[in-house]
């Protein structure tokens, strides 16, 4: 089957230039002026823009976690992106077993059915020694080629620095890339329960026992060990002045490490914590201050940040009562197991479906970024981190013909109902937005048709990621 996609504006990374896109099959094959097809079905983009599908490299989608499962399921999840634009994600496999393949065997036997996007996985490593480490060459032959750490979730997440040394030095001898969440866990627990003792339970007391400091600590401690190791680092969800500012420390000395900020952390501060539903913004690690939210846009500008993820990992803020979905009523318990403790408020929120059209509006449309940033930091730059690219997250001749029509006029106002994520709440209920997928192709296969869903589970298929990606 052929597909002519005529007279859009084509927008990559670094170029914007009016172009006609032939897909055959599930490939993209030439990009060009007046092409020449005359057994193609035509769409006419005259007026629109054509972006590469978004990558999205941080999901957590049926996660076990707070006496709950995330809300979005492989499925769900995936529908939502899709919505938004995604066309690619990123989830993480739990190291519930001493066998990494295991591992992977029960997150596959989760996902492969239901995925309606393509996906790839990243790996948690909360357990690391000799023998883990033996295993590592076994996730390339699944092309998992990235390792989560974590330095807080004491007792749970979190190894010691030289489990992380070594694990650093391991990836590093593999050409795998090891991702970081970066807070100081014996200072969380410290604080937490002088807060408890004090008696402070409400939803503010979630980041106030996470100081940012804290985190500013962590990456420039890890980033050190990262050096020592000759091993590549990329932060996770960067939602602090002061870790920015490590992160820019670390690159100036050629330390090769790399950050992700979320679009929750550009908008919204402790203070939306203090509302009467502010349990709704409780996610790890916490909102912070609007001056933190202008040193994070900043860097997403100036090229400091070199991706935007979401961290997507919902929950239902009322899970006793339920929502209609696909026409079927499901409940989820949610925020309010915490409502009298903030210790016990499941950490996460929506956004799989919400980056690209609010970063589109806040970014592009009022002047902060370029459409060609919004591409490299939603799409390219992921794909090339996470070993996808050019496969994913570009348009070019022999990529996957991933591929979002966007309408650049179409106004909206934004929300739980449009968002299509599984749960009862969006942090951007009653937004304003201005532009918006029209269509959206996954390998050449229409799946989003303006308001109308055409993808289905199992759609999605796997991808195996090569080491040794760019360190941008």
């Amino acid at each position: 089957m052929s597909l002519l996609i005529q007279n859009g504006t084509l927008i990559t990374a670094s170029d914007t230039f009016q172009a006609d896109i032939l897909i055959e099959g599930e490939k993209i094959v030439a990009i060009g002026n007046n092409l020449h097809a005359p057994n193609a079905e035509r769409i006419d983009a005259t007026g629109k823009l054509l972006l590469p599908g978004g990558v999205d490299p941080h999901t957590h989608f049926d996660l076990p976690m707070f006496g709950t499962v995330s809300s979005d399921d492989h499925y769900t999840g995936h529908k939502a992106a899709a919505y938004g634009g995604t066309t690619t994600v990123i989830d993480f496999v739990n190291q519930d077993f001493d066998s990494l393949r295991q591992c992977v065997d029960a997150w596959h036997a989760k996902a492969d059915h239901k995925a309606a996007i393509d996906y790839s996985f990243h790996m948690n490593m909360v357990r690391f020694n000799e023998d883990v480490g033996k295993q590592l060459p076994e996730l390339l032959d699944e092309g998992i080629t990235t390792l989560k750490i974590f330095t807080a979730y004491n007792g749970v997440l979190r190894i010691d620095d030289g489990s992380i040394f070594t694990l650093l030095q391991t990836a590093a001898e593999f050409g795998m890339l090891t991702l970081l969440h970066a807070e100081n866990g014996d200072v969380i627990e410290k604080l937490v329960a002088d807060a408890l003792e004090a008696g402070h339970t409400s939803t503010e007391w979630h980041a106030l026992t996470r100081p940012s400091w804290g985190a500013g600590e962590a990456i420039l401690r890890v980033a050190g060990m990262a050096q020592a190791a000759e091993a590549s680092l990329y932060i996770v969800h960067m939602n602090t002045a002061i870790g920015v500012d490590m992160l820019e420390y670390s690159r100036e000395r050629d330390i090769r490490i790399m950050g992700e900020t979320c679009p929750q952390y550009l908008f919204f501060t402790i203070d939306d914590m203090r509302r009467p539903d502010g349990a709704k913004w409780v996610c790890s690690p916490p909102m912070r201050t609007k001056a933190d939210n202008a040193r994070l846009w900043q860097a997403v500008a100036d090229g400091a940040m070199q991706t935007i993820g979401t961290d997507h990992c919902p929950v239902f803020y009322d899970g006793t009562q339920p929502i209609i979905y696909e026409g079927q009523e499901i409940a989820i318990p949610g925020k309010e197991l915490g409502v009298d403790d903030f210790t016990k408020i499941p950490n996460g929120l929506p956004g799989v479906g919400d980056r690209m059209p609010v970063m589109w509006t806040e970014g592009v449309v009022k002047g902060r970024i370029t459409a060609n940033q919004f591409v490299a930091l939603n799409c390219t730059n992921p794909a090339k981190i996470f070993g996808m690219y050019p496969r994913k997250g570009t348009i070019l001749p022999g990529s996957d013909a991933d591929i979002v029509i966007w309408d650049p006029d179409r106004k909206v106002n934004y929300g739980v109902a449009m968002s299509h994520q599984r749960t009862d709440y969006n942090l951007f209920e009653g937004w304003d937005l201005v532009g918006y997928p029209e269509k959206v192709f996954l390998r050449g296969q229409l799946i989003v048709d303006g308001d109308e869903w055409l993808g289905k589970p199992g759609g999605g298929q796997f991808v195996k990621r090569m080491p040794d990606a760019q360190v941008l």
